[in-house]
């Protein structure tokens, strides 16, 4: 799932693991921290870019994983993401409410 927004690389490169990772789930009606962390915990992109063995073509996305779930993993009505760049003073986040199917046999 993407977001409605986005940020060119070479916007944050210099600070990418200044970027803080953040996200809420709300469990059993509560609203709770999930995940949060510098983005310095995760893969370094440049990294995962020359992994990649050939160049990039412009408007390339790439999706790199995410941190540990403070206690765990486990399900949720709704989910709420977001970065925060403290460098450049902006944020971008992203929700949705989770839809959970019946289990048919």
């Amino acid at each position: 799932m993407l977001g409605g927004a986005l940020w060119r690389f070479e916007d944050i490169r210099a600070h990418w693991d200044k970027i803080v990772i953040r996200s809420h789930a709300t469990i059993d009606g509560e609203r709770t921290l999930y995940q949060e962390g510098p983005l310095a915990l995760m893969r370094d992109p440049v990294d995962l870019m020359t992994r990649y063995g050939r160049p990039f073509v412009a408007n390339t996305i790439v999706m790199c994983g995410t941190i540990g779930a403070k206690g765990g993993i486990r399900p949720a009505a709704r989910f709420d993401m977001e970065l925060e760049d403290a460098v450049l003073n902006r944020r971008m986040a992203h929700g949705y409410e989770v839809v959970t199917l019946p289990v048919v046999s």
